[in-house]
Formats: C-alpha cells, sequence, structure tokens
C-alpha cells in the first residue's frame, strides 16, 4: 500500500528525517512510535503534501506519491487526521462532516457517509447541529475520525490520537480505531502512548532524532527492554 525509501526531509537549513524507509502492506496497522521532534509529524506532513522532501520515494499502491497534490492525494483515498484533530470548530458537527465528502467522487455519498458516522459515533448524531468547537477532547476526536471516513480512505494517517485526551477516553479511542481496521484499511499511527499504540498495530517502528532506530512485530517490541527503558522508565 505504501513504500517509503530513503527518505530525507527538513525545513530550510534545518534537516529532520534522515534516510527513513518504511512499508504499509494493505489492511495493515503501523504505529511509529518516538519521543516529541523525533520528526513524526514531519513524515505524516510529507505524505499529506505539506512538506518537501530533500532525497528519497515514497510509492502509494505503485505511484509516485509525491508528484500529487495535496488535493490530489485526499482522492486516492488518503485521509490525514492531524495533530489536535484539526476540526472546524465554528462549523456544526454536520457541516464538518459534509467538509469532509469535499472530493467530487464523494459528495453524493456524503449522506451515506453522515449516517455511518451516528451508527459509529451515536453522541455525533445527538449533537449533529452543534457548533463542533463546543464539544468535548473526545467527541472532537471522534467527529475527526468520522470526517476522516467521509472518503472512504484505503489509507489513514493519525498523529497523535490520544493528545489531550483522558485516559479512559484514550482506551475507547484505540478500541475504535482497531474497529475501523477491521474495514481492512491500512492505518499508520503516529503515537506516544506505548501501551496502546503498540497494542493496536501489527508493526511498530521507533524514531530517533529523525531515523529509524527499531522495527518489528508490535509485541516483540513492548517486551523489548530498550524500549521499556526508554519508553516506560523501566
Amino acid at each position: 500500500m505504501l513504500k517509503i525509501d530513503n527518505l530525507s526531509a527538513g525545513y530550510g537549513d534545518m534537516q529532520v528525517l534522515y534516510d527513513i524507509s518504511l512499508h504499509v502492506d494493505e489492511g495493515e496497522v503501523v504505529s511509529i512510535i518516538g519521543s516529541n521532534g523525533a520528526g513524526k509529524t514531519t513524515l505524516l506532513k510529507i505524505l499529506s503534501g505539506f512538506v518537501p522532501i530533500k532525497a528519497g520515494t515514497v510509492l502509494y499502491q505503485g505511484e509516485d506519491l509525491l508528484k500529487q497534490k495535496p488535493r490530489k492525494r485526499a482522492e486516492m483515498g488518503i485521509a490525514h487526521i492531524p495533530q489536535g484533530r484539526g476540526i472546524l470548530g465554528t462549523l456544526t458537527v454536520k457541516e464538518n462532516l459534509i467538509m469532509g465528502a469535499y472530493p467530487k467522487a464523494y459528495r453524493h455519498t456524503a449522506e451515506e457517509g453522515m449516517e455511518r458516522a451516528f451508527q459509529l459515533f451515536p453522541i455525533l448524531g445527538e449533537r449533529q447541529n452543534q457548533m463542533a468547537g463546543s464539544l468535548s477532547g473526545g467527541q472532537q476526536q471522534m467527529l475527526a475520525i468520522s470526517r476522516s471516513l467521509m472518503i472512504q480512505p484505503k489509507l489513514l494517517l493519525l498523529d497523535e490520537p490520544s493528545l489531550g485526551l483522558a485516559p479512559i477516553v484514550v482506551e475507547e479511542m484505540f478500541e475504535l480505531i482497531a474497529k475501523v481496521a477491521e474495514d481492512n484499511m491500512s492505518i499508520l499511527i503516529v503515537e506516544q502512548n506505548l501501551h496502546q499504540a503498540l497494542g493496536v498495530a501489527n508493526r511498530a517502528y521507533v524514531i530517533e532524532t529523525g531515523k529509524v532506530v527499531l522495527e518489528g512485530n508490535s509485541k516483540e517490541l513492548l517486551a523489548n527492554e530498550d524500549i521499556q527503558r526508554a519508553y516506560l522508565g523501566v
């Protein structure tokens, strides 16, 4: 589904990523873990078309993704939920969902998409005419996920979905992500919550200072002593 080879990128003279290589198979959930400033968010922004690269290649379903504009990437089935959720606070819940179906190919299925969202999150159906900015943090994350699903994505990019949420809400959110993954959707998650990130993923990559330093099966990484010391204080 997604293949990244020797990717290097940064901002101006500041390099952030160094020779990153990773892949996501069809229907696979992959987590990227690492501390703040490791370059995780930059990587997702590159995939969405908002940060240029210095070197490397990115193939999406065999096509050169870097040649496509951000709008086209959405039309190709890539949905990105940014850090902080990125909802439109001065619009209603329903209007946010409609905005999620902006590519022409999905406008005629907007009503169907909203019904699916309200089935997935009944609270959004109850509050569909409420301003999105007045929702709780957990409800805003539900809305962000629902809005991304309006284009029936093949690849979902999630940036720190647990950020700012209460522990019990974080647990519910990752249960939902696991449920979404059951539809054979490929998901790439950037997350600092180690247990949740590895609990939902098939595989994971560890990025430190812009480089992949470890990769492998999620269960194996969770049992890795270096990972436990670095991220769990064990």
